[in-house]
């Protein structure tokens, strides 16, 4: 059975409690991420910044902000302020089945893969999305199929 260890993403994108609002906008859009785990000096998972997060934090388009006016805010405001520190997580011994149970039943994006408190990976819609074309394309090789 497939375990969440098979298909997570391992080399994560992360950020301090303490970073600023403009990094993680910086860091979501250059890497092309929508999620970025919060951890501690010691790797030990605090919480999760999502796009839609940053999207409440931004001013209005209607308030005629210019962009250099949104960096300076952005900058003065701790990822600790807009975070979420209620946060599902899932070990990365659990079941793909059961990952993907969580990820549809509550609509989340993605579960943070947490053993004994430490960040060892992420597990993301678009990992499942991933194995659902791998296993599509066996199929598709398999002249049984």
């Amino acid at each position: 059975m497939l375990k969440v260890s098979d298909i997570m993403t391992r080399d994560v994108f992360t950020l301090k409690e303490t970073d600023n609002l403009a990094l993680a906008r910086s860091v979501m859009h250059l890497a092309r991420i929508r999620h970025i785990p919060i951890v501690s000096d010691s790797n030990v998972f605090i919480g999760l910044l999502t796009h839609r997060d940053i999207l409440d934090a931004t001013v209005s388009k209607l308030a005629d902000v210019d962009s250099q006016t949104q960096e300076e805010i952005d900058r003065g405001i701790p990822v600790m302020e807009i975070m979420n520190i209620k946060v599902k997580t899932i070990s990365s011994g659990e079941t793909l089945k059961n990952a993907a149970t969580v990820l549809l039943e509550h609509k989340f994006g993605c579960l943070p893969v947490v053993d004994d408190n430490q960040l060892v990976g992420i597990i993301t819609e678009a990992d499942f999305l991933s194995l659902t074309i791998n296993l599509l394309d066996a199929l598709d090789d398999d002249p049984q199929a």
